[in-house]
């Protein structure tokens, strides 16, 4: 029997999701990971009840041909769901690009979804060896790290984000910044994070416009997102 796509949610059209493009996002049930900051925790799950079906979300695109240049999947982590790629597959015989928002949980996935992908979206939680301190899930760094090496060599389009909460001091951020330069990254964006109540969470960091100059000159591009 073929297996289900789970499907948390969807937002119909944005500018946000894939920089450049028209875009539909359909979010992913599902994440292996439980960073202190998510902004999607109701997505950790998956709970098959409370899922879109499939066939709904082909409807959709379908009377959005010609409209919509590209599909998002974001999640929760789409890469936790296996029929992802068929999902993939069933978009681009549409006509769709197809972008992806990930954090790298499953390398081996990672690798096989890649050719089909246009664009990718990485998301970076902080230094490599600190993740379990953000993810509370150990050795998440060692596939983190594995996982924006395999798209690093794979010459798919992407963009870095590094969400910057709160309680994340400002040398972690540096820290981390220095630490993808040196891996090969070119495009990053710095991400504002939000409460619970939508509110933009203001950091120390963007305040300091010496520091985020110095810091774009690490990367070919850099932006500040929220």
């Amino acid at each position: 029997m073929e297996k289900s796509l789970f499907v948390g949610g969807v937002v119909s059209l944005t500018t946000l999701d894939y920089p450049g493009h028209l875009s539909t996002v359909v979010f992913l049930q599902g994440c292996p990971w439980r960073c202190v900051y998510c902004h999607n925790r109701h997505l950790q799950s998956i709970l098959p009840t409370e899922s879109l079906p499939w066939e709904d979300i082909l409807n959709l695109l379908e009377i959005r041909r010609g409209f919509v240049e590209a599909v998002v999947f974001s999640g929760g982590e789409p890469l936790m769901q296996e029929r992802l790629l068929n999902a993939i597959e069933d978009v681009r015989a549409m006509g769709f690009k197809v972008g992806l928002h990930t954090s790298g949980a499953f390398p081996d996935r990672f690798k096989c979804v890649l050719p089909s992908v246009d664009w990718v979206g990485f998301d970076v939680k902080c230094s490599f060896n600190d993740y379990q301190k953000v993810t509370n899930i150990k050795d998440s760094g060692i596939v983190a790290l594995e996982s924006l090496n395999i798209l690093i060599a794979s010459k798919v389009d992407y963009e870095v984000r590094i969400t910057v909460f709160e309680e994340m001091d400002i040398s972690a951020i540096v820290e981390v910044l220095k630490e993808i330069s040196t891996l090969g990254v070119k495009t990053v964006v710095l991400q504002k994070c939000r409460d619970k109540g939508e509110s933009v969470v203001e950091h120390a960091i963007f305040s300091d416009k010496l520091l985020l100059e110095d810091i774009s000159k690490y990367f070919d591009s850099f932006h500040v997102r929220g």
